[in-house]
């Protein structure tokens, strides 16, 4: 891969690997092999650089990254609330904002979103081209418009459906589901109304040269992701890895940077298989997983099913994963729902580290330990993932105990002073010492 590595070499003297670096308290040289090797990228858009963006990296070597969508809808669109949307997300420790607007206006919105977005910010382009002409009326042309225009306002990543083709849709006969990508369905009503192959696939060439100029990292999508666990790693999805593999490959020897996306729903024993034949077939470039969700039973609590196998997922080789929040497939989400579904996935990405022994990870968690041991509430609330939460929860309990302060408390309410192994236990530390 010669022209990925002379990518890599050329960012030498970038801020992006220096600080990105600095961050992850990682090599700046490591982080340069990886970008050439193709299993790492920096998704910054040269003019996102130039306003407000904090580089950030995505690859195996550095801590597992966490996304939120946001975007407004035909139903309900609201330039302010997806601005509410995405600093909750921040608040939350999001790693990079996808924009999925269908509704509003969506340039202004974009515009917005991406003038307050100090992380890596993705769309889906075809979203817009579909708004604008129509699931029938999409040509070449149009497609290449819209991507140049949201390349200079500054957009990072792309999602980009090449891989679902033609000859992939009878192999859906057989599923529960069908298809539950909104670019991979449009698509596929596209080419079977005019029996052609996918615009995207025929013209990806193009759409490199345009990435490649402004820096943006394809990441390039699963139209035909399984939606239900029934479906997960059936043959319709593998054939469209298989597509993914060989425009990751295309891609790269044009000198743009790729991830690639991966199932969202898989039940638990199927992840590290999926995870393992991604690998294989896309060449070691970063996998970015929806979840994935491990059943399909829990309407209302699928930022937990995603956790569980977000962490698997973390484990077994993927770098990104899409959170999902409370409201996935129900409706909407609201500012809360986001909060919810990024502390959700974050918990499964710090946990992923965890047990794959990613170098510093556990230190956190022995810090909190330690705090927790010692009855020191200051560290052990502002170590945790979501200290806002921790300390409501531990302020109403200290109320209830009537604790003078809460920092104070040498016992919680779960126990009570009597039985508090943690109190107990400093009594026996100092009887062993004396």
């Amino acid at each position: 891969m010669a022209t990925q590595l002379q990518i890599a070499r050329n960012r030498v003297i970038s801020d992006e690997v220096e600080s990105v670096a600095r961050v992850e308290d990682v090599d700046a040289e490591l982080i340069r092999d990886e970008i050439a090797a193709g299993r790492l990228v920096i998704p910054a858009n040269i003019r996102h650089l130039k306003t407000n963006l904090v580089p950030a990296g995505i690859g195996r070597v550095l801590s597992t990254k966490v996304n939120a969508n946001i975007g407004a809808s035909s139903v309900r669109s609201s330039v302010k609330v997806e601005l509410d949307k995405m600093q909750a997300a921040l608040d939350a420790g999001a790693d990079a904002i996808m924009d999925l607007s269908t509704g509003g206006n969506l340039d202004e919105t974009r515009e917005k979103l991406l003038a307050r977005c100090p992380v890596p910010f993705g769309t889906v382009p075809i979203y817009q081209v579909i708004e604008n002409r129509g699931v029938e009326d999409i040509d070449g042309r149009i497609i290449l418009q819209i991507i140049e225009k949201q390349a200079g306002q500054g957009v990072d990543f792309f999602t980009i459906h090449a891989g679902i083709l033609r000859e992939h849709l009878p192999l859906l006969e057989n599923r529960v589901a069908g298809i539950v990508s909104r670019g991979g369905a449009l698509l596929a009503k596209w080419m079977l109304h005019h029996n052609k192959q996918n615009p995207l696939y025929e013209m990806f060439d193009d759409l490199c040269d345009i990435l490649a100029e402004y820096d943006i990292c394809f990441s390039l999508g699963d139209g035909l992701r399984p939606g239900a666990i029934a479906d997960a790693t059936d043959e319709a999805q593998i054939a469209e890895l298989r597509t993914l593999g060989e425009l990751t490959a295309r891609a790269q020897e044009k000198g743009c940077q790729v991830m690639v996306e991966g199932p969202g729903h898989v039940p638990f024993d199927q992840i590290q298989y999926n995870m393992e034949i991604e690998q294989e077939i896309c060449h070691g470039a970063p996998f970015y997983v929806l979840g994935p969700l491990v059943t399909d039973v829990a309407p209302g609590y699928d930022h937990i099913t995603s956790a569980i196998g977000g962490t698997a997922a973390a484990f077994y080789g993927a770098s990104f994963l899409c959170y999902v929040t409370p409201k996935e497939h129900l409706g909407l989400p609201d500012a809360d729902d986001v909060r919810a579904g990024v502390i959700a996935s974050k918990i499964a990405a710090h946990a992923g580290d965890v047990a794959r022994g990613l170098e510093g990870t556990a230190e956190r968690d022995r810090k909190l330990s330690k705090a927790r041991t010692n009855l020191d509430w200051k560290t052990h609330l502002a170590e945790s993932l979501d200290p806002q939460t921790a300390e409501r929860m531990h302020n109403q309990a200290c109320e209830e105990m009537k604790a003078k302060r809460p920092d104070s408390a040498d016992y919680c309410s779960m126990c009570g002073e009597a039985w508090c192994s943690v109190r107990i236990n400093r009594e026996i530390h100092k009887a062993i010492k004396s």
